[in-house]
């Protein structure tokens, strides 16, 4: 089967800095560092390196040939990738020397994408294979709609979140992913427990204490985190998600494809960057953690 993932391509700039800076203070970086990313990117990187087959549908403007080599490299099929009269998105991070980031994004090509192209691309899936979206690239809404005629198993990672593209995509999907914090902010907007959503399988991720998975027929599971000592927790979140869906691909029961994700994301962030360092399976399988 095929992971299609609607999303986003990024030039990431890390910049390493003494302590994050607060409002209207200057503050001198002491490394900087290139890197491929983008929430969408770094998923199709993830899922790739996981041993699943996936073609990623996006843009980038006539600086990101780069880009589109370096997924190719990874393993991504890169033939619905268009290149736009826009700049490539990028991504200007900041890292503390915990390991705690904030993030500037420009979007750029990655809010151009033609729905000419996002077709084109659909009419190669086949029923049962993936469709993943994040909250980077427009056409979400006609993605997620038609995914669901095409029979897809459409996937949504709420982020960044934003309630009203979540509310606008749900009655579409058949997973959703977010964060505790998301969970929270969903439920404030819809009146509803992520338990309540119209959704089959939700996974609210818990930082470093792990996921808890709830399918909408059956007992809510806590599966735990690795204890590990971040250095970076950049890209951490896409690179569990991307783990989660092969694992899905792959056909592995939900508890094994999460665990199996927990142990991607504690291996990526002890590693500086974002998809250029995703750990890939045979790492993930042989990595010991105390």
């Amino acid at each position: 089967m095929t992971i299609w993932n609607l999303g986003s391509i990024n030039a990431d700039m890390v910049y390493g800095l003494p302590h994050l800076p607060s409002a209207g203070e200057t503050l001198a970086a002491l490394t900087l560092e290139r890197f491929l990313g983008g929430k969408g990117a770094n998923m199709s990187v993830a899922a790739a390196r996981a041993g699943s087959r996936v073609a990623h549908v996006g843009g980038i403007g006539s600086d990101g040939r780069w880009a589109l080599d370096r997924m190719t490299e990874y393993g991504v099929d890169t033939r619905f990738i268009a290149q736009v009269d826009v700049p490539t998105g990028h991504a200007i991070i900041a890292v503390d020397a915990e390991g705690e980031n904030q993030i500037i994004l420009y979007p750029g090509a990655n809010h151009a994408i033609a729905q000419d192209q996002l077709g084109q691309a659909l009419s190669q899936a086949v029923p049962g294979d993936l469709l993943v979206l994040q909250n980077e690239t427009n056409a979400q809404v006609e993605a997620a709609r038609m995914g669901r005629d095409l029979g897809l198993t459409v996937c949504y990672a709420a982020a960044p979140f934003q309630a009203d593209a979540v509310q606008a995509v749900l009655p579409y999907l058949d997973f959703l992913i977010l964060n505790e914090v998301e969970a929270e902010q969903l439920r404030e907007s819809t009146g509803l427990s992520v338990s309540d959503l119209p959704v089959q399988h939700v996974l609210v991720t818990l930082g470093s204490k792990g996921a808890r998975y709830l399918p909408k027929d059956g007992e809510v599971l806590e599966i735990p985190a690795h204890k590990v000592k971040a250095v970076d927790t950049t890209g951490a979140g896409d690179t569990f998600t991307g783990y989660v869906l092969a694992g899905m691909d792959r056909g592995l029961p939900m508890p094994q494809a999460i665990a199996q994700a927990n142990r991607a994301a504690a291996l990526m962030v002890t590693r500086h960057g974002t998809a250029d360092v995703i750990p890939d399976l045979k790492e993930v399988l042989e990595a010991r953690f105390t």
